[in-house]
């Protein structure tokens, strides 16, 4: 099990430098007012596991604003995980006179990280905000990279290959741009070595993700039977997943790469590319009514989202013997009493560590076992 122990902000968000010790591996309550900066702590939280955090914001979005131009921000923390407990920091790397653009510099025990997907193998977040609801009815990238982020909790390595098909995805969408743009034909030996670089990638991310599908989520049904919480059937909708079902990886690839060089004049007008596995969407649909997600009610879709987020956290305890850091954002206000308590049971069995926030620490009462902290503009202290 993955814990986060320690937590330094340091010119992040609303926080000039703050340090939340002492957090234990088990429940963690943040409570305060609205806009005091809960969220924020789960921000920062979630950046330290692969991807660009709860909130998908970008580097110089989470400085605090408050701070002279050209102070960085940075997130430290100290983890238990499964290598250990190890020193994990993140934080702001400024635009030089090399590197024009800001960026993101992820370091381990003081070593820089090559890519933010390394990440993986330290810790795994999944969380639920309140701006996820609308997760259902919103584009179908928002539920891929939902689907990806419980990926990831279950194979480490499934970060990396998306991080390394999306830069060649937009490696060859660039070169048909400009193909387009200036009338000069792209070498297509380049083209076609970006495309088989994507189509035996783009081919390993879908089948993990159909492994994940098959092992976690559609077992989710008897997981959560009782707790209050309804089953969802889930499907992956897309060409890659379509032909995975029905032909070996192999051939699979082949025809990914066939279909990409035909496309060619078709993407460099439209950009991107009309196949892979970034066109995928995840549909889920209400298993009890059988009723898609999207013409289910407002309180229907906040609990099916939390189910499938229980049911795979608990069949990842089962599987890997441990579950992923649950950031969990004014969930409890969402629920009545009775599902409230459900949920508090299924949470306190996982043994996980679960950051939760809410303004009226009654909502928490039940949790007996929890480190309260209440936050207040930009401090942190035990809650009263």
């Amino acid at each position: 099990m993955s814990a986060v122990l320690s937590l330094q902000l340091h010119g992040f968000r609303n926080y000039r430098d703050t340090l939340l010790g002492d957090l234990g591996a088990g429940f963690v309550v943040l409570t305060g007012a609205n806009g005091a900066g809960k969220t924020n702590v789960l921000e920062a939280v979630s950046l330290l596991s692969p991807g660009r955090g709860l909130r998908g914001a970008r580097v110089g979005e989470m400085r605090n604003r408050s701070l002279p131009d050209g102070v960085p921000w940075s997130v430290a923390a100290s983890v238990d995980t499964p290598v250990g407990i190890v020193k994990i920091g993140t934080g702001l790397k400024p635009a030089t006179g090399e590197a024009k653009a800001e960026r993101r510099a992820v370091r381990v025990n003081g070593v820089d990280l090559k890519a933010q997907a390394d990440l993986s193998e330290y810790v795994s977040c999944v969380w639920l905000t309140p701006q996820m609801d609308g997760l259902f009815l919103g584009p179908a990238s928002e539920r891929r990279r939902f689907f990806d982020r419980l990926v990831y909790a279950f194979d480490a390595a499934h970060a990396g290959r998306v991080t390394r098909y999306e830069n060649v995805l937009s490696q060859r969408a660039r070169l048909l741009r400009a193909q387009a743009e200036d009338g000069v034909a792209a070498d297509p030996a380049w083209l076609s070595s970006l495309e088989a670089q994507m189509a035996e990638t783009g081919v390993a991310i879908a089948a993990a993700r159909a492994h994940t599908l098959e092992s976690l989520i559609v077992r989710g049904e008897g997981i959560l039977a009782g707790t209050g919480f309804p089953a969802a059937r889930l499907t992956l909708a897309g060409g890659v997943e379509d032909m995975l079902a029905h032909m070996p990886a192999l051939e699979v690839e082949d025809r990914m790469r066939a279909r990409l060089e035909r496309a060619r004049g078709a993407d460099a007008q439209t950009g991107g590319a009309s196949v892979g596995p970034h066109r995928t969407d995840l549909q889920v649909v209400f298993a009890a009514k059988d009723m898609p997600a999207a013409q289910c009610s407002t309180g229907e879709q906040k609990a099916l989202l939390t189910g499938i987020v229980l049911a795979h956290a608990m069949r990842t305890k089962t599987l890997r013997d441990a579950a992923p850091i649950l950031l969990l954002d004014e969930i409890a206000a969402h629920f009545d009493a009775v599902r409230r308590d459900a949920l508090f049971g299924i949470l306190h069995d996982l043994r996980a560590q679960v950051f939760l926030t809410g303004t009226d620490a009654h909502l928490f009462s039940g949790l007996s076992d929890a480190r309260y902290l209440g936050i207040h503009a930009d401090s942190v202290r035990e809650a009263a």
